[in-house]
């Protein structure tokens, strides 16, 4: 039975420590947190509405858009960087699938950007 709580304690332990920096960052949050918030700050943010107001209401569907296709992009450029580092061992066949890939990124970008789905009125 003692052995059996000895594999255990690192896991006590490790609660006891999450338990207690959890409850130090929220004692400083309520110590630190400013009261009056400067105007700029609750003002509308990227979403073009104010910070605090009815939940409830209606999003620009030009937001959701923009978002999704920012998400698009940057994943897609993500695969960049494998590709970059395995770069010295690469055959021939590698960099020409990524030349194809890279020039579908390029047609699909330029593509949204004629449409205009990257303005914002």
């Amino acid at each position: 039975m003692d052995g059996l709580l000895r594999e255990y304690l690192p896991i006590i332990v490790f609660l006891g420590v999450a338990i207690a920096l959890g409850a130090v960052f929220l004692l400083a949050a309520l110590i630190v947190a400013v009261r009056n918030p400067d105007p700029e700050k609750v003002s509308a943010y990227e979403c073009g509405f104010n910070a605090f107001d009815d939940a409830r209401m209606k999003f620009d569907v030009r937001f959701y858009l923009v978002s999704i296709l920012f998400i698009i992009f940057d994943l897609e450029v993500a695969f960049l960087f494998p590709w970059a580092v395995a770069f010295g061992e690469m055959s021939m066949v590698g960099f020409w699938s990524m030349m194809v890939f890279l020039a579908v990124l390029t047609i699909g970008f330029a593509y949204e950007w004629k449409k205009g789905a990257l303005e914002w009125e």
